[in-house]
């Protein structure tokens, strides 16, 4: 029999996902199961989008530009200056999805065996792509304790080796919700421009920013045009996971002539999701309001529920839809595992993304595990009541 690929072999099962079979399993024996392990809102996409979808009348669906319509591209500029980023719709290359401009800037700006430094947890597919690419990535890790802020300078500057080419944040943090600071990304800075490495910033997660605290895009860092990239999506943004299209974007000219070969060689994002994407940024500003305050309420409910059971402990996120929280458990798998498996609660339970998948350094995360307050409020307080309960069972409690 032909043998699969080592990098097949290595690449990880997401931990967002592999439990899905015992949730269907459990669906299938008539238990309700509250989705907390995936970033999926349930908030409607934006009305200007669907209706984009309904008028679509081109006779034939063709292949876009590569680097994406122009028309969607000049008005996503448009988009970015309204909000203080200066760049043109020459700067930009229409992906698809966020994770495709992920794995271009890693195929553009690195070569097999280099080494990316990520603060840790971290969204589980950027190791994947990473393996995907041939780069190693190098954790950093932040705590619990800290509410996960970016780890100190120094152990960023242990860490950097002659293979070392790239720094990768992103802001507000999945799986975390940190949102870093501009005195944060201002270290930053200086780190990648003493060691004239590429700052990558994956800020999907721009318009969710709480208690007053502002997003500051790694675009705006004085001296970095040469080395910022930022990579965005309208997944989150709109309530679109579905459309698949995203961005990279970078002033560096060379970094952007070469993704655009990358960009070439698949062809062409999805022509109708940029339909959808060029429709959706005429989004009024009261749905980003009303969005924006859904979030704040269902973040609130639900972390002062959390930190209400005995021996969990959940930092309030500031910004995305996410918070890392510990658990008095032995095994973050096992249990996620035999919530689904083995619990139920007047029919119901809860499936949570355990943490270890978003660690890169082995054994870390065991105890913690990754919730999206992506329900309503109702549901919300229904899950965190069966994680209650559940932990006044599970056998491997601590």
């Amino acid at each position: 029999m032909p043998k699969i690929s080592e990098r097949g072999c290595q690449m990880p099962a997401s931990p967002i996902r592999k439990l899905v079979p015992f949730a269907e399993t459990a669906k299938k024996k008539g238990i309700k199961v509250y989705h907390l392990n995936i970033g999926q809102p349930d908030i409607q996409t934006p009305e200007v989008a669907l209706k984009a979808i309904r008028n679509f009348d081109q006779k034939v669906i063709e292949y876009s530009h590569s680097a994406g319509n122009e028309s969607y591209r000049r008005k996503l500029a448009t988009y970015y200056q309204g909000i203080g980023i200066n760049i043109t719709h020459e700067e930009i290359i229409i992906t698809t999805g966020g994770s495709e401009a992920i794995s271009f800037a890693l195929k553009v700006c690195m070569n097999p065996g280099d080494e990316i430094i990520i603060p840790e947890p971290f969204y589980t597919n950027y190791n994947a792509f990473a393996l995907a690419s041939g780069v190693k990535v190098v954790p950093i890790t932040s705590s619990i304790q800290t509410g996960f802020a970016l780890p100190a300078i120094s152990e960023f500057e242990k860490s950097i080796t002659p293979r070392t080419k790239a720094i990768m944040v992103c802001n507000p943090n999945n799986p975390t919700g940190y949102l870093y600071s501009k005195e944060e990304l201002l270290q930053l800075r200086e780190l990648v421009l003493k060691h004239d490495l590429y700052l990558f910033a994956d800020e999907v997660y721009r318009e969710f920013c709480y208690d007053g605290n502002e997003h500051f895009s790694v675009m705006n860092l004085e001296g970095l045009e040469e080395h910022a990239v930022l990579m965005d999506s309208v997944s989150k943004r709109y309530s679109e996971c579905g459309v698949r299209i995203g961005a990279l974007i970078s002033k560096n000219k060379k970094l952007i002539a070469t993704a655009l070969k990358f960009a070439q060689a698949r062809l062409s994002p999805p022509s109708l999701g940029q339909v959808i994407g060029e429709a959706s940024l005429d989004t009024p500003a009261e749905y980003f309001r009303e969005v924006y305050d859904e979030y704040i309420s269902r973040r609130n409910l639900v972390i002062e529920e959390l930190n209400k059971i005995p021996g969990v402990f959940a930092p309030l996120p500031k910004g995305a839809f996410y918070s890392v929280i510990s658990l008095p458990i032995d095994d973050a798998d096992i249990f996620c595992q035999w919530l689904l498996e083995d619990f139920s609660y007047n029919q119901q339970t809860v499936m949570l993304a355990p943490a270890t998948g978003f660690y890169a350094t082995p054994r870390l995360g065991k105890n913690e595990a990754r919730i999206a307050y992506v329900l309503k409020k109702e549901d919300l307080k229904n899950a965190v009541k069966c994680l209650e309960e559940a932990l006044k069972v599970y056998p491997g409690r601590k």
